[in-house]
């Protein structure tokens, strides 16, 4: 049982002293790299989705450009 409370008041040391926690600017830095990052990879995403159709067999609600380019040969 004292190992517990030792490791407990170890980790709240390290997390109050030693830590280096982010400033509120730097946090909101981070939060719009991520955004603007997400938002890429969805249009990314969304490209890719828009260019290969989905597939749903002969009942195929969207072929894609390349499915229309396909269907020319």
């Amino acid at each position: 049982m004292a190992s517990i409370i030792t490791y407990i008041e170890e980790s709240y040391n390290e997390l109050v002293n030693k830590v280096s926690w982010p400033t509120w600017a730097e946090l909101q830095n981070s939060t719009r790299i991520v955004a603007v990052a997400s938002v890429m990879i969805a249009l990314m995403i969304f490209v890719m989705d828009f260019v290969f159709g989905i597939n749903g067999g002969e009942d195929t609600v969207w072929k894609g450009i390349l499915g229309f380019f396909y269907e020319l040969f």
